[in-house]
């Protein structure tokens, strides 16, 4: 009997085996999510084991109610320029800097758990 992909010496999914081809070409899995395989799973291996990631990691863990904002902060520092922000907002440029850090890290964070 064939599984879900038409395939009969096969079982009808695995979460590690692609289920077809999206509409980039790329292959996906259960979901339509993206199906990463040999080198590209071990070079998103390797970003998990940075200091940008750990960050990222610990403070949506801690503080989940605040990664949207603290995002959104980091983007508008971004925009206008660090300097620029500190003196509109009354505060350090180290404090502002650290927002900064943490928004990126909490970005890089999701792109890269996704």
């Amino acid at each position: 009997m064939a599984g879900s992909r038409g395939r009969p010496d096969q079982p009808a999914s695995r979460d590690d085996e692609p289920l077809g081809v999206g509409e980039s070409g790329a292959r996906v899995g259960e979901g339509g999510a993206p199906v990463v395989e040999g080198d590209d799973q071990q070079f998103l291996q390797a970003l998990m084991e940075t200091s940008l990631y750990s960050i990222g990691a610990y403070f949506s863990d801690r503080h989940p109610e605040l990664v949207d904002q603290v995002i959104a902060e980091s983007e508008e520092i971004e925009r206008i320029g660090l300097g620029e922000y500190a003196r509109r907002e009354g505060l350090p440029v180290e404090q502002c800097f650290e927002t900064l850090l943490t928004g990126l890290a909490l970005r890089y964070y999701n792109a890269v758990a996704s």
